[in-house]
């Protein structure tokens, strides 16, 4: 995710778009840069690093008084945080300037395509891309070549776009990527998050997929994907500046929650062709490779180690290649049997964990090969990995993590299906049911969240509670671990998870009267054993709390509370049922008045020992 801002009017651009961007800068903070329109000429001014860095660049670089231009802050996907990548991009002949957010998913193709033809790229980014067809395809008529392009690149995307001969005009797209436009007296924004232009205006258009338009500084024309000009409706948007920063949400933790739909999509998106084909870019281990592995070792901490163990489940049923989920930080304490014949695969966000790295390089140096998954490009564990794969999240701000863990799954699901496949070991009907489940799986988290009413009175009831605990089995109990994990970070309720079968071996002498205990229930051939976990609890005094899906019985008196989720291939369910529970802990946390931005004694990225 990135950050994209444009201005046009009478007043100096460069402290417009610099403003803005500083508050996009938690959209995206590798990289940052400006283009500006003087007397015909575009100049780029653009540098790694943090929104500061681009102002000492822009005070020492930039002298004019330019009243048009476009901005950005990265949020690195396509090649390596540099001043190189950073944007805006520039067409070969330097009449074309352009932000991008998102993916251009056939960018690979289009880019070797423009390189036999002679264009020669400066960047390792997918938007170059756009802006080299600008100007392969420019006949002197921007909104034709527009079009043009439009209907060459693929992909989720949103454009900011400066022609050097249309000195009065900024070209705006949008295609599945946040862009709105700000509306203005004698000037005009556009940009990735109102947040950017609320300080200027409160009026905005908002644009819908496929949508793309022209401003200038008194007028800004809207038109449909065949270029017919369609009217648009204003709204006034009525937040605060601090609310907007968060999208109108009142913490990141919401927000990022509701972003999961969109975050697994764009995970999704570029890694599945039409005909059910897994894309990994880049991939070393050939059928051969994994044939020779014996056994694979999940290495990550926190969040991501929960991740590992539905990994486990998910990884053996289908390749039937032995996993072992190991906490990061106790692996290289243990002398770990790890050869050549090991895949090590390390989860890390941040892709910067400093036992997650530690435990990367150990077994690097045993002769593992390393696959590591991440969110963060040119991170210290992908730059060391053999490969990588990344989760294409964004920024996730909020300490408590949500979609960088779905992301994370989401990848898990891809890769074990793309070595099952490889290796022989899926026929092509699973396989296809799963990658059905895979595609649907945007739609169903979205429908899971609009049980968000819900599940917030379910949490009322649970203000005050101190201890809890979570059960399940399989794919349910590991899940389990990582809806404990949500619940006791933010809200600072002792929280435990347990398998449900072991809970007459010691647990069951903690449960008494009202003791909260939250039964996951959604491998429905497991549903009749974990009931009978319920009934144990419940006869002892618990209140209890199931999730289900919708193709299980219901519970009746044996449960307080309900939470029903759709349905899914089993092995894709954790998608699923994570997400009410992440739910829950955050309104659990807000009744109780938790600093829910900074949980007490937590960092993001843990990047010491």
């Amino acid at each position: 995710m990135c950050g994209i801002i444009g201005y046009i009017g009478d007043k100096q651009a460069a402290p417009i778009l610099l403003d803005g961007l500083e508050k996009l800068e938690y959209r995206g903070y590798d990289s940052a840069g400006l283009s500006l329109l003087d007397d015909g000429k575009i100049n780029t001014i653009k540098t790694k690093g943090k929104i500061l860095n681009l102002r000492r660049r822009v005070d020492l670089d930039y002298s004019g008084d330019s009243c048009i231009g476009i901005g950005h802050t990265r949020w690195a996907t396509h090649g390596k945080p540099s001043d190189i990548n950073s944007h805006p991009h520039s067409s070969f002949d330097g009449k074309f300037s352009v932000v991008h957010n998102g993916i251009i998913e056939n960018f690979v193709t289009l880019r070797q395509d423009l390189k036999n033809e002679g264009i020669r790229f400066r960047s390792e980014t997918d938007t170059e891309v756009v802006a080299q067809l600008l100007a392969k395809h420019y006949n002197g008529d921007i909104k034709q070549t527009i079009m043009k392009v439009l209907n060459i690149i693929e992909g989720a995307y949103s454009l900011g776009i400066l022609c050097a001969d249309y000195p009065d005009e900024i070209w705006a797209v949008r295609n599945a990527s946040p862009l709105i436009i700000g509306l203005g007296e004698g000037e005009n924004f556009l940009a990735s998050d109102i947040t950017a232009v609320l300080k200027h205006t409160k009026e905005i258009y908002q644009l819908n997929d496929g949508e793309f338009c022209c401003l200038k500084k008194n007028s800004v024309q809207v038109f449909a994907p065949d270029g017919t000009p369609i009217e648009k409706e204003k709204v006034t948007v009525d937040w605060n500046v601090e609310a907007a920063e968060k999208g109108g949400y009142k913490h990141f933790m919401l927000k990022e929650i509701m972003e999961e739909p969109d975050a697994i999509a764009k995970t999704i998106s570029p890694r599945l062709t039409d005909d059910n084909e897994i894309v990994l870019d880049d991939f070393s281990l050939t059928k051969e490779k994994l044939e020779n592995i014996k056994k694979i070792y999940i290495l990550a901490c926190g969040s991501a180690w929960h991740v590992g163990m539905v990994g486990k489940y998910v990884i053996e049923e289908l390749t039937r290649i032995p996993v072992e989920c190991d906490l990061a930080s106790e692996f290289r304490y243990r002398n770990p049997v790890v050869d050549e014949n090991t895949l090590a695969i390390v989860i890390s966000q941040s892709g910067e964990t400093a036992d997650t790295l530690a435990a990367l390089r150990e077994a690097k140096s045993r002769g593992a090969k390393v696959l590591s998954i991440v969110n963060v490009v040119g991170s210290t564990i992908a730059n060391e990995s053999d490969d990588v794969i990344y989760t294409w999240a964004g920024p996730e701000i909020a300490v408590a993590t949500t979609k960088a863990y779905s992301t994370q799954l989401t990848i898990v699901y891809l890769f074990a299906l793309y070595a099952a496949k490889l290796m022989g070991k899926i026929d092509k009907k699973e396989y296809d049911e799963i990658i059905a489940a895979i595609r649907k799986l945007p739609e169903q988290v979205a429908e899971v969240l609009k049980m968000e009413q819900d599940i917030k009175t379910i949490a009322s009831r649970y203000v005050y509670l101190e201890h809890a605990y979570f059960i399940g089995r399989n794919l349910d109990y590991a899940v389990s671990l990582e809806a404990s994990l949500k619940l006791k970070e933010i809200s600072y309720i002792h929280s435990e998870a347990y398998a449900a079968g072991e809970l007459k071996h010691g647990t069951i002498s903690l449960i008494e009267d009202d003791t909260f205990v939250c039964a996951l229930c959604c491998q429905e051939r497991l549903f009749d054993k974990t009931m009978n976990s319920i009934k144990e609890v419940a006869a002892r005094g618990a209140e209890t709390l199931a999730v289900i899906t919708e193709n299980c019985p219901n519970p009746g008196e044996e449960c307080d509370h309900i939470i029903t989720i759709p349905s899914t291939h089993p092995l894709i369910m954790p998608s699923l049922e994570v997400i009410p529970l992440q739910l829950l802990s955050y309104y659990i946390a807000l009744s109780r008045k938790c600093d829910i931005h900074k949980p007490r004694n937590l960092a993001k990225s843990v990047t010491v020992e």
